[in-house]
């Protein structure tokens, strides 16, 4: 399993400590616990090195392709130095971190062979100062991805948490699979996977209750921005509509006080990168170290 990580030492090395004493030391159901770090200038590093996790510098991962700063790029370079068959991904700002959550994302894979990937749900507490709500988390989802997946793919729109950063799924499916580097990531692989191989192969479960860092409003916009570009990216591949031109790259954030008003141009991430089998560096290292080519198809596996 894998932590995305960017300036979490206030939640990383108890995050570890609990899973690591749970379900690698007293009850090994992890191979391994990695730590992908996308640039921390806080003690993120060493105190997931002195919790007992395996850290990178995700700039250093595959370093001849380049580096670009998101989620989704920490996701994409974990595939190359995870070892596993079974990959599951945790944010790293959760609070009330929990054995559950792996095991509840692992569980429906190992039972049912069926399914090639298992996102989280849960009730998202709201904790900004003056805007508490017991069920107030997922603005983002609410108030854009739910209406876009109700709009254009209904069966998605079912997903309680579209855009959990909590999933599982099998290697050979994530192998298959392109990656928007940053905010797009959980859209945009929601939609691959349910356009290439079905809505049968996807599940999701319940983990009850996720406490963690909430972005300000002022950011959620920049955050819609990519998703809406990875979602409109696919929509447009899918045949769904037709972009007369190329879509605008830069995002205009609002800035306000007391006495002015000023837009300030935001540093968005929509970069995308191939699937992980398409990269000679990655197949090269799965042979050298006996893991095995990825495989070329999933429906030869009898995986759909």
């Amino acid at each position: 399993m894998a932590f995305p990580a960017l300036n979490e030492e206030a939640t990383i090395g108890k995050a570890i400590g609990i899973i690591k004493a749970e379900l690698y030391d007293r009850c090994p159901l992890l191979d391994e616990i990695v730590v992908i770090d996308s640039g921390s200038t806080d003690r993120t590093r060493e105190a997931s090195l002195e919790a007992g996790a395996r850290v990178f510098k995700c700039a250093e991962i595959l370093p001849e392709l380049g580096h670009f700063p998101g989620k989704g790029e920490n996701l994409w370079k974990s595939l190359s130095v995870l070892d596993g068959d079974l990959i599951v991904w945790l944010d790293a700002d959760i609070k009330n971190m929990d054995p559950k959550f792996v095991y509840g994302l692992v569980g429906p894979l190992l039972k049912f062979d069926q399914l090639l990937f298992v996102k989280a749900f849960y009730q998202r507490p709201l904790q900004i100062p003056g805007e508490e709500n017991e069920y107030g988390g997922g603005r983002v989802t609410e108030i854009l991805v739910r209406p876009l997946l109700s709009l254009f793919f209904p069966d998605l729109a079912r997903f309680y948490q579209p855009c959990s950063g909590e999933c599982a799924g099998r290697r050979e499916l994530f192998d298959h699979l392109p990656f928007p580097c940053g905010y797009g990531i959980e859209t945009g692989m929601l939609i691959d996977i349910y356009t290439r191989f079905g809505r049968e192969v996807m599940a999701q479960t319940d983990l009850n209750l996720r406490i963690h860092r909430n972005q300000p409003a002022s950011a959620l916009g920049k955050m819609g921005f990519e998703i809406l570009h990875a979602f409109l990216k696919r929509a447009e591949d899918l045949g769904l509509m037709d972009l007369a031109e190329e879509l605008n790259r830069t995002y205009q954030k609002l800035e306000t006080g007391p006495d002015f008003y000023s837009l300030k141009e935001e540093r968005v991430q929509i970069h995308e990168r191939p699937p992980m089998r398409e990269i000679e560096e990655y197949r090269i290292k799965r042979l050298k170290y006996g893991i095995g080519e990825p495989r070329e198809s999933l429906a030869d596996e009898n995986l759909i």
